[in-house]
């Protein structure tokens, strides 16, 4: 039984960070922000959602590593599970090493404080917020796929 509710909520917790990151990266597109509306939206973006986040990335690369274990006898879904975790972690050290130190010094931005070079800064925490998307998406993809396949039985 344990099986089926661990397959269920690895894929819950990879759908929901991934769809997370998707809606942000349809809905929020910063370019065409004016300097006041990028610091209230990112400053509120990163308070209500990092949390939250590092939640969903760490649950989503644990459930799929145990998934994975559990898969071991079926090396495509155990390649593909592994390869999923991979991406998972590659997703944390995205954030971790590109996104948090961007955010940190955004949190501290205010319309006086604003740095001359702060499109740059929005430029590159954008690109970084789209590439750990991809790589959650295609986690998702990984992990799905090896909840939903059968394997092929041959009808006479």
């Amino acid at each position: 039984m344990a099986h089926p509710i661990l397959r269920f909520l690895n894929i819950v917790f990879s759908a929901l960070l991934a769809g997370t990151s998707f809606g942000i990266w349809l809905g929020f597109n910063p370019t065409n922000f004016s300097a006041s509306t990028y610091i209230e939206q990112q400053q509120n973006l990163v308070h209500s959602l990092n949390t939250l986040m590092i939640i969903l990335v760490v649950a989503a690369a644990v459930t799929t590593l145990i998934s994975a274990y559990l898969q071991r006898k079926n090396k495509p879904a155990l390649i593909a599970l592994l390869l999923a975790t991979a991406f998972f972690i590659s997703c944390m050290v995205i954030t971790r090493f590109g996104n948090v130190p961007l955010q940190a010094e955004m949190l501290k931005w205010t319309t006086d404080t604003l740095p001359e070079n702060w499109t740059a800064l929005r430029d590159k925490w954008w690109s970084l917020h789209i590439m750990r998307t991809v790589v959650e998406l295609i986690a998702l993809v990984l992990v799905t796929w090896t909840i939903v396949q059968k394997k092929t039985v041959k009808v006479k």
